[in-house]
């Protein structure tokens, strides 16, 4: 067997089920995927509850994923198995709710006492399925109607392709939820504050403490007060300031060494520093913070509030965080 061959199939077979999904929700389909989507989401935007996302087998799997995606987005989601519904996780929807239902077929038996639930309780209902007629179909008060497609597993018919396919309409759901809610690079931090994604969204701020004592001296002091200075603040740097506290200078152990036998007594700090210093602020994302340091070479950059010096980032605060 080639399996390359047969990797690239299933992958072509998934992608047409792809590409027949966008050309149903083109801007002048006529399909029912395209007239319900809108709908679904002013459902979903306007719920006072949660977003009750709902499925058996592989389709349940598929579910739990949409519904951590929504959730990590802003959309308060939470995922509801079918079977332990009928044995009392039913408690877990209230009216407020809206519920999105996953069935390929959308004759899914566990379902049915959900579906009745949301009948009776007016829940509104949004059905993602291929089953146009369907009890699920029928019942749903917006059907997101998947297009024909052939599964990837011909031989078993095993759920791939529709899977593939509601996993892909479920993250356009989410997508367009977040866009339409504004759900920026803050908001995304408050639910990723662990891991790259975290750390990707770091500020500055999260990374660099206002400092008591930061390591400067006065425009005009002699260059040798700069070296005690630097060794005690552990930055490799000291910054000058001026006489109003604002940063105009500064001065690295690399410099230090460029001017290596000079008579620093002999010498002002002004002389040597580097004028006008890249600086930072504490609202700067650290990774934009890091690459900075990266592409300049340097290993410190000095935080400021207007142009006055409120602390330091250092690049082993931002890799010891794990910013990238």
């Amino acid at each position: 067997m080639d399996y390359l061959a047969n990797a690239r199939e299933v992958l072509q077979c998934e992608l047409k089920g792809i590409e027949a999904l966008i050309e149903a929700l083109g801007s002048n389909s006529s399909a029912v995927v395209a007239e319900a989507f809108p709908r679904a989401i002013k459902l979903m935007q306007n719920v006072e509850g949660r977003i009750i996302v709902s499925g058996m087998g592989k389709s349940g799997h598929i579910g739990a994923k949409i519904a951590a995606t929504l959730a990590s987005t802003g959309a308060p989601a939470s995922f509801v198995h079918p079977g332990e519904a009928s044995h009392g996780d039913l408690g877990m929807i209230s009216q407020k709710d809206v519920v999105l239902a996953l069935s390929n077929s959308g004759e899914t038996k566990e379902l049915a006492d959900m579906i009745a639930y949301t009948r009776r309780f007016k829940i509104p209902l949004i059905a993602i399925t291929s089953g146009q007629n369907s009890s699920l179909g029928k019942a749903a008060d917006c059907l997101l109607l998947l297009p024909p497609a052939t599964e990837a597993c011909g031989a078993t018919r095993a759920p791939t392709t529709s899977t593939t396919m509601t996993l892909a309409l479920g993250d356009a759901l989410a997508v367009t939820l977040l866009t339409e809610k504004g759900f920026g690079e803050t908001d995304f931090k408050v639910y990723h504050p662990g891991g790259k994604l975290g750390a990707a969204f770091r500020r500055v701020s999260d990374l660099v403490k206002d400092h008591d004592v930061l390591p400067l001296v006065e425009s005009g002091s002699v260059a040798a007060k700069a070296v005690p200075t630097i060794s005690e603040g552990g930055f490799g740097c000291v910054g000058i300031v001026d006489e109003a506290g604002e940063l105009i200078g500064m001065i690295t152990d690399g410099d230090l060494r460029r001017h290596f036998g000079k008579d620093f007594s002999a010498h002002t700090v002004d002389e040597i520093m580097t004028a006008s210093p890249l600086t930072i602020t504490n609202d700067m994302l650290a990774a934009r913070a890091l690459e900075l340091l990266s592409s300049n070479r340097i290993t410190a950059l000095f935080v400021v509030d207007g142009t006055k010096p409120v602390g330091i980032l250092h690049v082993h605060d931002c890799l010891s965080d794990g910013v990238m």
